[in-house]
């Protein structure tokens, strides 16, 4: 059996929702957690399904973790084990990033190839070549990635040939214990590799640059644990709960977030003419707007648009008054959304990674399937603001694994959502409202 969410459309939202951590940077951080030899506390960790896959990672590693009330997560111990099992590290991409701290803590790590959502294809090499410039050497054998530092790890100069952020975030981890300095050139900037980095010298690395394109990192022969860690809160809940606001909001405040890390999208709203956002220190009040009008979007790394806020763009997107253009320069796959939006009534097209956005007066509600995490959270959205009723298809496979319990939330802010199960393959044609 399977989940599936049930949409009522045209339900407005009212209240306020308190954003969780982020999970992106939840998970680097838990896996960090292999170098922390103390009785850590983690704060701000949603009990997403990614999250609950990394733990029994870690678990399967040798350490202790347990899930406690308040998003908290206690773990303690050290790992016994430098292999990560196929069945878990298959199910999602970010727990190759155990292969950084492994690599550091061990000298030598065997992790699969990862799976994870079907955005791109999104090669490992960037961060092969990473650990390889750090002295590992590097085989496959049966799917496994297999990396040993006999000599131990050596400080290196480290040039990605994109900013990437799991590669930035897999080589900080492996170069803290690394003999020397470090420097990754064309590093990611995005938060969520910040607040790794933040994680990391609150254990007493020495890192300097986060943030910047270029990160310094003076390795150390080990490291002090720490106790407690807070996350910080997860800017694509935030943005997808704010663009739920904007298309069918009456008065939403939504809670707990960085503005800072939300100017891509809050540029972009002002430029359709939103103009309803009040952002304060901690929290953004929506009152909903009418009309908005087309605007071009291009994904980018941060600070600019984010891609996993792309398919939540589109679906505001497809409302707005003329023609909008959205180019997606991160992953090659990440219109998959598309063709479900066609089936509520968007008028969308695509060439290569330009989709073309026909605003249309309304969209009406039909079965969809979510495809990918980001994808399922724009269905969702459709279906809030959609004429009638729309089935959001396997939300267990991929919304859960970021969106922590959200029809109750929803539902909480007035929208008529709920959770059924339904027979495992069937098809979207063979169901009906």
């Amino acid at each position: 059996m399977r989940d599936k969410f049930i949409i009522e459309g045209r339900h407005k939202l009212k209240g306020e929702i308190d954003i969780w951590g982020s999970k992106n940077a939840s998970l680097p951080i838990m896996a960090a957690s292999l170098l922390n030899s103390g009785d850590l506390i983690l704060d701000n960790v949603p009990p997403v399904k990614d999250n609950l896959t990394m733990a029994e990672i870690l678990r399967y590693l040798g350490l202790s973790v347990e899930f406690l009330e308040g998003d908290k997560v206690h773990i303690k111990g050290e790992p016994k084990g430098y292999r990560a099992p196929y069945e878990l590290v298959s199910r999602m991409r970010a727990s190759f990033e155990l292969m950084g701290p492994l690599l550091a803590y061990f000298g030598e790590a065997e992790i699969p190839y990862p799976g994870g959502c079907r955005i791109g294809l999104r090669p490992v090499d960037l961060h092969i070549k990473g650990f390889e410039s750090l002295g590992a050497e590097i085989t496959v054998d049966k799917g496994f990635v297999c990396a040993r530092a006999k000599k131990g790890l050596k400080g290196a100069k480290i040039h990605l040939d994109k900013p990437s952020v799991g590669a930035t975030r897999n080589i900080m981890m492996a170069a803290v214990l690394a003999q020397g300095e470090t420097i990754i050139e064309n590093a990611a900037c995005e938060p969520e590799v910040v607040d790794l980095g933040n994680f990391l010298k609150s254990m007493g690395a020495e890192i300097e640059g986060l943030g910047t394109s270029t990160i310094y990192i003076k390795g150390k022969k080990e490291l002090k644990p720490i106790d407690y860690y807070k996350i910080i809160p997860d800017r694509i809940a935030a943005g997808t709960f704010i663009i739920a606001g904007i298309m069918i909001g009456k008065d939403l405040v939504i809670k707990n977030i960085e503005p800072e890390h939300l100017q891509s999208l809050f540029i972009k709203l002002k430029e359709a003419g939103v103009n309803s956002l009040q952002i304060r220190d901690r929290e953004v009040r929506v009152k909903g707007e009418k009309v908005w009008k087309g605007i071009e979007v291009t994904t980018m790394p941060y600070p600019g648009f984010p891609t996993d806020l792309q398919p939540q763009m589109m679906v505001f997107l497809s409302l707005a008054q003329g023609t909008s253009l959205i180019v997606e320069t991160v992953f090659e796959n990440r219109f998959l959304h598309v063709g479900e939006l066609l089936r509520l009534g968007a008028k969308i097209s695509i060439d290569g990674r330009t989709a073309l956005i026909q605003g249309v007066e309304k969209l009406k509600g039909a079965p969809v399937e979510a495809t990918d995490l980001r994808a399922g959270a724009a269905l969702v959205l459709a279906g809030l603001v959609a004429e009638g009723v729309t089935e959001v298809l396997d939300v267990d496979e991929h919304i859960d694994r970021g969106y922590v319990a959200l029809e109750e939330k929803l539902s909480a802010l007035g929208a008529n959502i709920k959770r059924v199960s339904y027979e495992e393959g069937k098809k979207v044609s063979d169901l009906s409202l």
